[in-house]
């Protein structure tokens, strides 16, 4: 009565398992990446905005849109010092 397992079958298992494993990674990345854009975008937006509510009394304003608000939130602070020195020279 002992059981015998194929050591074909036990291989096509642990095939299958890493097989599942590297497509449910491939399937998070993005999503990850996506979020982590998100989350980035608004903080940069909020630093503008904060920048514009206080620019407000010296006369500097930076227009708000998404390609300033991602450079903003990766970069911090030396991004929105970029979008400024790039707003005077431009």
């Amino acid at each position: 009565m002992g059981i015998s397992i194929d050591f074909s079958v036990v291989l096509a298992y642990a095939f299958g398992l890493l097989l599942l494993y590297i497509v449910g990674w491939l399937l998070v990345m993005p999503l990850k990446f996506i979020l982590r854009l998100l989350y980035n975008g608004i903080i940069g937006g909020l630093m503008l905005w904060i920048l514009n509510l206080a620019g407000g009394f010296f006369n500097v304003q930076v227009v708000i849109n998404p390609v300033t608000a991602l450079i903003a939130g990766f970069l911090g602070i030396p991004g929105v010092l970029l979008i400024l020195v790039l707003q005077h020279i431009l």
